[in-house]
């Protein structure tokens, strides 16, 4: 359920975001119903004690029957050792479905964060993400399991301990009941007040993880830049607003908790003066008094507990509301309605009347349109931001086009499916990305399920084999994260041998040997081309010896195809590409 707020933007209901949560709780039903009728059980024994007491008092301490005592004490171990027992196994199914549910919500954000577009992941800040993936997941845990439990828990003994007090003596129970209805008013005022709070307090956390995350990840420009202090000052203004934040809560929930608890004493007071009056004027037995304090002393406890799990409560709609914000985003890129399997394709690649703009009013590829055909190589040439990247982009469907289609083999890639589309294209980006395992796990990472041979043998086609062996631990070496104990040349090696071990219809290099040297750029051409045979190859072209090998080259200027064909067509009948070209050739010869 949503409704708009004051801006137009769509808003989750507080109680449709709390069904929510708790609908999550549902996979695990059986364990959270035996730890609910075990917190009837113990609510059983907590209101047959204040009764057993009463009779003690006024059948064995006040009839001086010390026999009697001893066996109602033993009773009354008993009763305690019962309830014990039952409190163990009711928190250890509630820690348990709470927790399964903490497990269920973040492989849910992990999953759906895997499948959503290039488009979500440019507009989101990853801080923002891990704190909605750790912290609000955790707030909700606790929600699910203690928060609610207690919240039932004060209901039932409440509902009970009022029906027990009126059972004593109506007038009483009234008087020291009247407090109840200002400590919930007191309860609900402060959830209403926290939870706008707690949703900047998780917005303003997201921007310290944010800047943390990125401090860490550009350790060495910051240090390059010797820029340690400005970093540090601007982690500071951040969590100084965080701070302010978090104490302002503090400062809320500090004055609550002492406010309910004077409130909550009030009905001790009367208690004890308008129940001693009673007992001395022989209307009620110190017996009865007795039970009725303890009957009291034992509702305080759960309305302060009220007191506190309102706010987290207010904090735990805050955090399911950023959740569900992340799994109700529909993916702008995702299987069609009807979409088929992709066969294995030949490789042909076309592109009709393709324009695509990542935002509203810029295009930055416009009416594009060309073919290459089986086994080509085309290398895409052009000034920063003609397009080269986005065109990569667009054959694994990581975006999908603003107008015209992309075909491979006459299917229009948005009516097949995604995995099969993927599953025959392999890429290696510019800027290559490790993951912090084995050098073995990396290269496996292309086709989890090849051999030790395949895979050996992708790494000596990358001309990756010979380096790797010499490491300590050679396959099994560590990279370190984002592969930083390799250097550049090696972990754009180890990205090749990983897109290889693929043996994909199609490839996508993204200037993949910008980190080699000449000798080992070389050496990695003849592989590619070797086992390119039969196979599409988009190439973004920075070095010569790629324009000069490829089939075809496509000139771009400004999102336009300006000139298409080979080097030397190219060379004689594009001035573009003579200048650019010559560009190539001065930096290469630096």
């Amino acid at each position: 359920m949503q409704f708009k707020d004051a801006a137009g933007h769509d808003k989750m209901s507080n109680q449709w975001v709390l069904w929510r949560c708790l609908g999550y709780l549902r996979p695990h039903l059986r364990m959270t119903l035996a730890a609910y009728l075990a917190l009837l059980a113990i609510n059983v024994v907590t209101l047959a004690i204040p009764q057993f007491i009463r009779w003690i008092v006024d059948h064995g301490i006040g009839g001086q029957n010390a026999g009697l005592v001893k066996t109602a004490v033993l009773g009354l171990l008993a009763l305690a050792l019962v309830k014990g027992v039952l409190a163990f196994f009711q928190g250890r199914w509630t820690e348990t479905a709470s927790q399964n549910v903490a497990y269920d919500l973040r492989n849910a954000i992990h999953g759906q964060l895997s499948r959503l577009s290039f488009s979500y992941h440019d507009r989101s800040e990853a801080g923002q993400l891990l704190t909605r993936a750790i912290q609000d997941v955790e707030r909700i845990r606790f929600v699910t399991g203690r928060a609610f439990l207690r919240i039932a828990d004060g209901v039932i003994l409440m509902l009970g301990t009022t029906v027990m007090l009126l059972f004593i003596n109506p007038t009483l129970a009234l008087l020291s009941l009247s407090t109840m209805p200002l400590i919930a008013w007191r309860a609900m005022s402060l959830g209403r007040r926290l939870r706008p709070i707690s949703l900047v307090i998780q917005k303003q956390l997201g921007k310290l993880t944010t800047r943390l995350e990125q401090n860490l990840r550009g350790a060495r420009i910051v240090k390059a830049f010797a820029q340690e202090d400005a970093e540090i000052s601007r982690f500071a203004h951040e969590n100084r607003r965080w701070f302010v934040l978090s104490a302002l809560t503090a400062r809320l929930q500090s004055f609550n908790a002492p406010l309910i608890d004077l409130i909550a004493n009030l009905g001790t007071v009367v208690v004890i003066g308008y129940g001693g009056y009673l007992v001395t004027c022989h209307l009620l037995t110190l017996g009865e008094l007795v039970a009725f304090a303890t009957y009291l002393g034992q509702l305080i406890v759960p309305v302060r507990r009220l007191g506190n799990i309102v706010p987290a409560v207010a904090l735990a709609i805050t955090a399911g509301e950023r959740v569900f914000e992340i799994l109700d985003t529909i993916s702008e890129v995702q299987d069609n309605p009807g979409a088929v399997m992709l066969p294995s394709v030949r490789g042909e690649v076309r592109f009709e009347q393709v324009s695509f703009g990542y935002t509203h009013g810029r295009r930055v590829l416009q009416e594009l349109t060309f073919t290459a055909a089986p086994g080509q190589i085309i290398a895409l040439l052009g000034m920063t931001g003609s397009g080269k990247s986005t065109i990569i982009n667009l054959l694994p469907r990581f975006y999908d086009p603003t107008a015209g289609r992309v075909l491979i083999d006459g299917y229009d890639i948005r009516q097949v499916t995604l995995a099969s589309l993927r599953d025959q294209i392999g890429t290696v980006l510019q800027e290559t990305t490790l993951f912090a395992t084995t050098i073995r796990e990396n290269i496996l990472f292309g086709c989890p399920g090849a051999s030790e041979t395949e895979m050996i043998a992708a790494a000596h086609a990358a001309q990756a084999h010979d380096f790797i062996s010499e490491m300590p631990q050679g396959y099994d070496t560590l990279v370190g994260e984002r592969g930083v104990t390799l250097s550049g040349g090696q972990k754009q090696r180890v990205a090749i041998a990983r897109t290889l071990l693929r043996d994909p219809r199609i490839l996508i290099l993204d200037d993949a040997t910008a980190s080699v040297d000449t000798g080992t750029e070389e050496l990695i051409q003849v592989a590619l081309e070797r086992l390119m045979a039969g196979r599409t190859c988009f190439v973004i072209a920075q070095r010569l010896s790629t324009l000069r090998n490829a089939d075809v080259i496509l000139i771009l200027d400004r999102g336009k195809l300006a000139a298409q064909g080979t080097h030397d067509e190219l060379i004689h009948t594009s001035a573009l590409y003579a200048d650019l070209y010559r560009q190539q050739a001065k930096v290469a010869e630096l």
